[in-house]
């Protein structure tokens, strides 16, 4: 009777010490076959959602149901293999190239923000300029804020066309030369690589309407 006692008492112990060990399994809100969905991802799905703009119990469950049959046409073109189809794949790489780019350019456009300060002094010197050519059609102080705002974005241009020739330089770029030849390929031609200096240009700068 003794040994059965230890017996028990040592598997308890085993068992309890192995619970000690596994992770807790996360709370779940919904499991749509092998899919698991925990509160935190609903709420976090949920808040970026139209459904959001009424947060009530009726929303929360309508939007579950929207979730949950996403998630089965999902798992439903995952069985027949549409994520693996070409087309398909080639517009996911496509939608991640242009969702990178304009992620990388919105940093890049912050920096250069970040880093331009536009001179008082600097701004009277294009009025005058202007003024000497007779193209000054308002006194400076009517002028300012337009002449600020085109002086900053004639800097962002240029610090990005900076940057974009530093890539140039930086970067191991061979064309074919079979398509940039004359009679070859005429659309390949066309779309040769321009020098790095032509990659953004700056030069015809619109000023805004002063009123806006």
């Amino acid at each position: 009777m003794k040994k059965i006692l230890s017996a028990v008492f040592i598997l308890l112990i085993v068992v309890f010490l192995w619970k000690l060990k596994t992770p807790p399994q996360p709370e779940y809100l919904v499991k749509i076959n092998n899919y698991t969905i925990t509160p935190q991802e609903f709420m976090d799905e949920f808040k970026l959602s139209s459904y959001a703009k009424e947060n009530t119990p009726q929303s929360r469950r309508e939007f579950l149901n929207m979730l949950i049959r996403r998630k089965l046409i999902l798992q439903e073109a995952q069985a027949k293999g549409l994520d693996r189809d070409p087309e398909f794949l080639k517009s996911v790489e496509r939608f991640w190239e242009q969702s990178l780019l304009k992620r990388a350019m919105d940093k890049k456009s912050l920096e250069i923000q970040g880093s331009i300060l536009i001179s008082d002094k600097a701004v009277e010197a294009v009025y005058n300029k202007l003024k000497s050519e007779g193209k000054a059609e308002k006194p400076y102080d009517q002028m300012y804020k337009q002449l600020k705002w085109s002086l900053t974005q004639l800097q962002e241009s240029q610090a990005i066309n900076t940057w974009l020739k530093e890539l140039y330089q930086g970067a191991k770029i061979k064309v074919n030369p079979n398509y940039t030849a004359k009679d070859t390929n005429k659309a390949a031609a066309d779309a040769a690589l321009p020098p790095p200096e032509k990659i953004a240009s700056a030069k015809d700068l619109k000023l805004p309407d002063a009123a806006k």
